[in-house]
């Protein structure tokens, strides 16, 4: 067994102490997405983390949840081809991982929520406050946008040095493994060969369905509006956000 595997083991033991647990919900048949939820049922507010490309939910989030378990009712889903998370439909969209979160929610029993996204997860947020805005009462986002247009997958792609996103988020050597830690991280300590190619593995697990996400991500600039978020009040508040994504593309 790997080190990477050992401390999942020790961590999910941690976190089944704090009071979270796996839990598999049938979204639809075929599609089966793994959620760490509370293992009581509780009144207290429920935040939801979004996890990005690299890895996957409770990977991304373990500090976080940890520390917000004895105060929120926290809940850490897999993304489809991601974890535990699967599907056998075709489908690919940032919409249907939006639906399967949401509808996994609603199964929980989630009637209101805060969304943490980062990342993909932030796409994934973004949408999810568009579609459910009953379900979804706020939302904080970082290190992403409303979406990929493609204007800013080139400015993003040219900063970067790589040429496309399968290039930088799903890397095919140990090498390419530790470049994605160093640049999606801050003052990350460099970890020995073999942890990269542990991580590696779960990379390459389901590398087909997750590049097909990545293509399915990428919209033209003429197709993106900015959609009108019914949990802010109109006015000036959709004009920040209608500034602060003008000036992202810019950049």
């Amino acid at each position: 067994m790997g080190l990477l595997k050992i401390y999942k083991f020790f961590l999910h033991g941690v976190l089944k102490l704090a009071g979270i647990s796996p839990k598999k919900i049938e979204i639809q048949p075929g599609t089966v997405v793994n959620f760490w939820v509370p293992t009581q049922t509780t009144t207290k507010p429920a935040v939801v983390f979004l996890h990005g490309f690299a890895f996957d939910g409770i990977l991304t989030w373990q500090f976080q949840a940890l520390a917000l378990a004895k105060h929120y009712s926290v809940y850490v889903p897999d993304f489809v081809f991601f974890g535990d998370s699967i599907t056998d439909k075709s489908e690919r969209s940032v919409e249907f991982q939006a639906e399967c979160i949401a509808k996994g929610l609603k199964k929980l029993g989630v009637q209101k929520c805060t969304l943490v996204g980062f990342s993909y997860g932030g796409m994934v947020g973004f949408k999810m406050a568009e579609i459910y805005p009953e379900l979804v009462h706020s939302m904080v986002v970082t290190c992403s946008t409303m979406a990929l247009t493609e204007s800013i997958r080139k400015a993003r792609l040219h900063r970067l040095g790589f040429n496309s996103w399968p290039d930088f988020l799903l890397p095919d050597s140990v090498q390419g493994v530790e470049t994605l830690v160093q640049l999606a991280s801050h003052s990350f300590p460099k970890f020995p060969n073999f942890i990269y190619k542990e991580i590696l593995e779960g990379i390459c697990k389901y590398r087909r369905e997750k590049v097909e996400l990545l293509k399915a991500l990428v919209i033209s600039d003429e197709e993106f509006t900015v959609p009108s978020y019914h949990q802010a009040n109109r006015g000036e508040s959709e004009c920040r956000v209608h500034r602060k994504f003008r000036a992202y593309r810019s950049t």
